[in-house]
């Protein structure tokens, strides 16, 4: 069973930076592993995604060159780094994992994952 536990959310002022963490455990190869949130009224939206083979990363164009995905597994962690972050960062990010890899074009939309983390909250004023 994975389990997924995330951390790191807080307030931060525009232009501010942020780095969450999701503790992830019980998963093997083969595993996709992604952020999302969602907004108040706003529909769940997918941030980035990696590769545990190999870390292809996959960005939504939203954060593309202000967020950064990573992972340990040494240490079974996923890491996004928020930085220049947007009062329309403002959002619930959620850490998900499911199994076979991510592709480009199809690790948001349309994709089910299995496992998901209870979230945390992340506040950007301006």
């Amino acid at each position: 069973q994975v389990q997924l536990v995330e951390s790191g959310g807080g307030s931060v002022q525009a232009g501010g930076s942020l780095r969450l963490s999701c503790a992830a455990s019980g998963y093997t190869y083969r595993f996709c592993l992604a952020w999302f949130r969602q907004a108040p009224g706003r529909e769940r939206e997918g941030v980035a995604a990696i590769n545990i083979d190999g870390g292809t990363t996959y960005y939504a164009d939203s954060v593309k060159g202000r967020f950064t995905i990573s992972q340990d597994n040494a240490e079974h962690t996923l890491y996004l780094q928020m930085d220049s972050l947007k009062p329309e960062d403002t959002a619930m990010y959620y850490c998900a994992a499911d199994r076979g890899f991510c592709y480009s074009g199809s690790w948001d939309v349309g994709r089910e994952y299995e496992y998901w983390g209870q979230g945390t909250q992340v506040t950007v004023s301006s």
